[in-house]
């Protein structure tokens, strides 16, 4: 004797049925699913740091123009420091770097 199956009432339910469907397909096969959201959050996330890190950079050189216009001396030991210039009376020495060995 073969006993009939019951199914329970909340899996006849069809608006139920639907709406499990309708979230499977929105949550796991959709372009815009949790695992591409939750990648574009990181992204976001990101670029939000390095908007504020180049944000801070133009800043710093913002001031090292205003610097470098206004203050002869500054201007002076920039382009010393960074272009390598000397006065007539001088003689420049270059000690290059050591290269690093790798372990």
């Amino acid at each position: 004797m073969k006993l009939p199956v019951r199914i329970p009432s909340w899996l006849k339910n069809k608006y139920l049925i639907s709406f499990i469907a309708f979230a499977t397909i929105l949550f796991f096969f959709d372009k815009n699913d949790l695992f591409t959201q939750w990648a574009r959050q990181n992204e976001l996330k990101e670029l939000q740091q390095s908007k504020e890190y180049y944000s801070r950079q133009i800043a710093i050189e913002r001031k090292e123009l205003e610097e470098l216009k206004t203050n002869p001396a500054t201007l002076e030991k920039y382009a010393r420091e960074k272009y390598l210039m000397k006065r007539d009376n001088e003689d420049l020495f270059l000690i290059p770097e050591a290269p690093q060995k790798d372990k």
